[in-house]
């Protein structure tokens, strides 16, 4: 094989490994955005879970009150 063929046998390479990284760029920023999503709505749940174990909590002082008050 020549020096010239050899030379655009590599830019081919470069250019397959260029578009390569460009799309695993894109692939990146896609997940990153879809964990970003992901962690908001656990967020949200675990604030509603605290909320219900408070409510739970509430519930359970009133039940043992009721039940010593008898």
């Amino acid at each position: 094989m020549t020096i010239d063929g050899r030379l655009e046998k590599l830019v081919e390479r470069h250019e397959v490994l260029t578009q390569t990284v460009e799309l695993m760029a894109r692939e990146i920023r896609d997940v990153k955005s879809s964990i970003e999503g992901i962690k908001g709505y656990i967020n949200e749940i675990a604030e509603a879970t605290a909320r219900l174990l408070h409510i739970a909590q509430i519930h359970e002082h009133r039940i043992t009150r009721l039940e010593s008050e008898q």
